[in-house]
């Protein structure tokens, strides 16, 4: 009952954000689509097979307790600076209309970046502390 209930609240959230966009009219149903599929290209054809290429050459470098780890931090960090571009670019700025874009969006990209960073070099600490020779472990 529960998954029902979340269906039909997604769906119909999904059909209420379709006639706002439908609304607004065919340029932007033109820019969304083009966003949409710039955004699926940009994965596939760039974030996709640089983090592949980056996580098969850091395995023959980082020690096992590293590896997961890393790769997990360059799908968040690529996904992140990816969806960010658009904000940090300040695509769409407009002199006349100062509430566009209104803070700073380097600063909170750097903050996921910390973040990101920080849940990482956490997880890595844990990981290889855990894998020490000689640990003791209950059966």
């Amino acid at each position: 009952m529960t998954r029902v209930l979340l269906g039909l609240t997604g769906a119909v959230a999904a059909a209420y954000g379709g006639l706002l966009l439908l609304d607004n009219g065919f340029g932007d149903l033109v820019d969304v689509a083009t966003w949409l599929v710039a955004g699926v290209l940009l994965h596939d054809l760039v974030l996709a097979p640089l983090v592949i290429v980056l996580v098969v050459v850091a395995a023959r470098f980082l020690p096992d307790a590293w590896r997961a780890p890393a790769a997990a931090a360059l799908v968040v960090l690529g996904s992140v600076t990816l969806l960010a571009i658009p904000v940090l670019g300040r695509f769409g700025e407009r002199a006349d209309n100062p509430t566009l874009l209104d803070r700073s969006y380097w600063a909170g990209w750097a903050l996921i970046v910390g973040l990101t960073l920080l849940t990482t070099a956490l997880t890595i600490t844990v990981r290889a502390r855990s894998a020490r020779p000689g640990r003791v472990t209950d059966p």
